[in-house]
């Protein structure tokens, strides 16, 4: 019998071709803008490395003085100074023997490229650390990323993006070859492959895009960016003054570096917490970080809800298409009112022959499921078309849209359960259709 009102809801979907068109509409609409929503929502709160997120440990340490101290207020500061950076660089804590640690500082700079008909490219990128690479797990296409010894020394070599390689030497390998830049000659060796981690993690306080769009197009040694008093392009805090002139950067309390560690196993963070309060008692006793507890350890994933990267916009948007949603539903029901309205004759027949209102009920529950269905199989081309439109406008061109397995899922699952709820009131007045009454209409 179930399949029978099934074939039966198909078979009516064509007898109102503009009613039903204009229902199973209604619903996609609705249905995509939830789903394209809860897939960004989906997309910008997703851990960008699962596997190792538990690991990777972003540091901040708070220098600010004791003056308006509140216990248990968000920190100001969100990056570290220089003087931590490299004092946490040269430190090697006994029970963690294969601590990773990377500093990191957003640059910009212009490039002479080898090719005579560019002009000169303003570039952005990192002043970073070897470990940078193997902690984030950047994928080399060309030559190799540069040696601790020429971290040590302040060596003027680089590693490049590929699309940053290819506009500046073509296709090819460019590792070996030269180009001018902060009036200084810089030797590739190296050439990243494709690598745009979302949301930008390793960075995400910086100059070039923010958390979701930009990218960074150089790599170099930070001891080479700091030789050649490179300024930092992103954030710089200074809340307790400065001297003059980049020295004045360097030996000062302003916050500009962001700092990362990658522990053996996520088992050791305790081990990495005492080493950070034992850190932090050494600096008290020279006059610094008079602030409780100043050293605070985030994963990535509390890294990126410290920094608030899904803010109340993302959240906000979700309950606004479902409140489309709803609006859609009141029009559903109205158009389902108007349908199941001009079959109170046929309702009156069949109750006269013995059907009971339950049967009516199924038979027209069954209808709007099809109804819901057909909403659904249209409602995922619009989702996909709602959600490039979004990535496209908001987001890099590196993102690519998509819609996981459990969102389409739901694309199914919210336009069944609309269509049912837009009907249970139209169901419930066609199956209580008072047979005597119709049938003296007739």
């Amino acid at each position: 019998m179930l399949s029978y009102y099934f074939r039966l809801g198909l078979g009516k979907l064509r007898s109102h071709p503009a009613l039903t068109a204009l229902m199973v509409l209604t619903l996609a609409v609705g249905v995509a803008t939830c789903v394209a929503t809860l897939s960004v929502l989906q997309m910008v709160s997703k851990n960008p490395i699962p596997h190792k997120s538990a690991r990777l440990i972003s540091l901040v340490i708070d220098n600010a003085t004791l003056q308006n101290y509140q216990p248990g207020e968000k920190l100001e500061e969100q990056q570290m100074t220089y003087r931590d950076s490299i004092n946490l660089l040269a430190a090697r804590p006994a029970d963690l023997p294969n601590l990773r640690r990377t500093a990191i500082y957003g640059i910009s700079e212009g490039i002479e490229p080898a090719r005579p008909d560019l002009p000169v490219l303003e570039v952005t990128g990192l002043a970073t650390t070897p470990d940078f690479f193997a902690m984030f797990e950047v994928p080399m296409l060309y030559g190799s990323i540069w040696s601790q010894e020429q971290e040590r020394t302040g060596a003027d070599v680089v590693v490049l993006s590929k699309k940053q390689a290819q506009t500046l030497f073509g296709a090819g390998n460019p590792v070996g070859k030269r180009m001018r830049m902060a009036k200084n000659e810089f030797q590739v060796i190296g050439v990243i492959d494709e690598w745009h981690p979302f949301p930008r993690y390793t960075h995400l306080i910086n100059g070039n895009g923010g958390a979701f769009n930009g990218a960074d197009e150089i790599f170099m040694p930070l001891t080479t960016a700091i030789r050649l008093k490179m300024g930092a392009s992103g954030s710089t805090h200074c809340g307790q003054g400065r001297g003059p002139g980049f020295h004045g950067l360097l030996d000062s309390e302003c916050t500009w570096i962001q700092f990362w560690f990658e522990l053996p196993a996520a088992t050791d963070l305790p081990k990495l917490q005492n080493f950070m309060q034992n850190y932090a008692r050494e600096q008290k006793k020279l006059g610094r970080l008079q602030r409780p507890d100043p050293a605070r350890l985030f994963d990535v994933m509390g890294w990126l809800q410290y920094l608030e990267v899904v803010d109340r916009d993302n959240k906000l948007a979700v309950w606004l298409s479902f409140g489309f949603l709803l609006l859609c539903l009141v029009n559903t029901v109205g158009l389902l009112l108007a349908k199941f309205s001009t079959r109170a004759a046929e309702v009156g027949v069949r109750r006269a022959l013995g059907a009971s209102r339950m049967e009516i009920f199924k038979q027209f529950l069954h209808e709007t499921l099809v109804v819901g269905l057909a909403g659904a199989v249209c409602g995922v081309p619009l989702a996909l078309l709602v959600l490039e439109w979004i990535t496209a406008t908001s987001f890099s061109k590196a993102v690519l849209p998509q819609i996981s397995w459990s969102v389409l899922g739901l694309t199914v699952l919210l336009s069944l359960v609309a269509s049912v709820l837009a009907g249970l009131l139209p169901i419930w007045r066609a199956s209580n259709t008072t047979p005597a009454l119709q049938l003296k209409s007739q």
